[in-house]
């Protein structure tokens, strides 16, 4: 498949495909937005949202959420906005979310069944890694999409000037639901 993709690459810089993508570092509409990392939102969540190439900041991970107040997610929020002129964020969560349920136990089998030695898996406990919390899932959507929400505006680094509202997409629709 990567093979694939670099021969894409390849015809598509040749083409000069990349010319109607052009823009700045800076979002036009100063938003940024967590989202999920879940295929469904690719061209969903944009398209849903009237985005185009150069308006928002987005950022996805496994959930849309932010376990550590100092994780890459965060971080990355705090460039946005000091940075690069963010003004407003939002957390969009959306139905059906694969981290909804998942189980740090279930996790950490699979990854000794694709040859991850004990030793490993030890080692992350011994410096200091929870991987039974790190590793697990939300209950529900909507309530950790709400801690995200209330860890954002309460950040030591956050200003208090920036608009944090949650969200959830419907994964089939695009429909959003505020918090």
């Amino acid at each position: 498949m990567i093979k694939e993709i670099l021969e894409h690459n390849r015809r598509f810089v040749e083409e000069k495909g990349y010319e109607r993508f052009r823009t700045d570092k800076y979002p036009n509409k100063k938003i940024a937005i967590v989202t999920c990392m879940d295929t469904r939102l690719v061209e969903l969540l944009p398209a849903a949202l009237g985005f185009r190439n150069g308006d928002v900041k987005v950022i996805k991970n496994a959930g849309a959420t932010i376990t550590n107040p100092f994780d890459s997610t965060m971080r990355s929020l705090l460039v946005a906005v000091y940075e690069l002129g963010v003004e407003e964020i939002m957390v969009i969560g959306h139905t059906g979310c694969g981290v909804q349920g998942m189980d740090s136990a279930e996790m950490q089998h699979l990854m000794k069944e694709r040859g991850i030695p004990e030793s490993n898996i030890n080692l992350m406990k011994h410096c200091g890694i929870d991987l039974d919390s790190w590793l697990h899932g939300f209950d529900d959507t909507d309530e950790a999409i709400r801690e995200t929400v209330d860890l954002i505006r309460n950040h030591p680094l956050m200003t208090h000037d920036i608009t944090v509202k949650g969200y959830i997409m419907d994964s089939e629709t695009g429909t959003l639901r505020p918090l």
